[in-house]
């Protein structure tokens, strides 16, 4: 093989490999997908918030998490897995009662970003189905798992007309952090704006620290003057 064709072929292997890293950075994006509606943030002048939970519901720590948003007349958003959901429906069922919004997080939480249109339809639908089979009635909002989305995801979700929703206050991606619950809340209540969208993890045995923050968190916003509603409700605020 000549130098020149040696040059060449690196070029082109760096020139995927950019392709490929940007394709990476932009499937991860909060604010920007190829097709339909992403909402990381509302712009308001109101100081509304909604507490987003991801994954579950959890027979053991759903009730615990209920009964802290129940003591404090909160309404949050959970975004259940569908396989957890059918597994757990008695736990998915306490959620609705308590009046709660309910969005789809797929079905197996796998990386959707490279899945195709076919399995992309089947994480989303089962899922829906679990929730509906908990009694949920409400719209059905959708987050991807790990926040991944790249093309035949953010397609299917625009031709069914199901908003994307992100977030922009993330306090357990910081590992200093992350297993503190002062540390957390300090975090989220000193980040918080009008609008923010709150992501937490409160449902397996490792977020022991994020459910001691929840009440923390509830009670510090309070005290800067924010409400807290559901993503549909703050989406009705723009």
């Amino acid at each position: 093989m000549t130098t020149k064709r040696i040059v060449s072929l690196l070029l082109g292997l760096a020139m995927l490999a950019a392709v490929l890293g940007g394709g990476h950075l932009f499937s991860k994006s909060r604010t920007t997908q190829l097709f339909g509606e992403i909402i990381a943030r509302v712009e308001t002048p109101k100081p509304v918030v909604a507490l987003t939970f991801d994954d579950g519901p959890s027979v053991r720590f759903t009730p615990e998490v209920l009964t802290i948003l129940r003591e404090r007349g909160v309404k949050a958003t959970f975004f259940l897995t569908g396989k957890e959901t059918e597994e757990n429906l008695p736990q998915a069922r306490m959620i609705v009662s308590d009046g709660h919004q309910i969005g789809n997080h797929s079905y197996t939480h796998s990386n959707m970003a490279l899945m195709g249109p076919a399995l992309v339809g089947d994480e989303i639908e089962r899922t829906d189905a679990a929730i509906r089979a908990a009694g949920y009635e409400g719209e059905i909002m959708f987050r991807p798992p790990y926040g991944k989305k790249l093309f035949a995801l953010p397609l299917y979700l625009s031709r069914h007309e199901r908003k994307t929703i992100m977030w922009d206050v993330e306090p357990e991606s910081y590992p200093d952090i992350a297993e503190d619950a002062a540390a957390l809340a300090k975090h989220v209540i000193e980040h918080t704006k009008n609008g923010s969208i709150i992501i937490m993890h409160v449902m397996y045995r490792s977020r022991e620290a994020s459910r001691q923050a929840l009440p923390l968190i509830i009670d510090g916003l309070r005290r800067r003057g924010f409400e807290f509603v559901t993503v549909s409700q703050l989406v009705e605020n723009r």
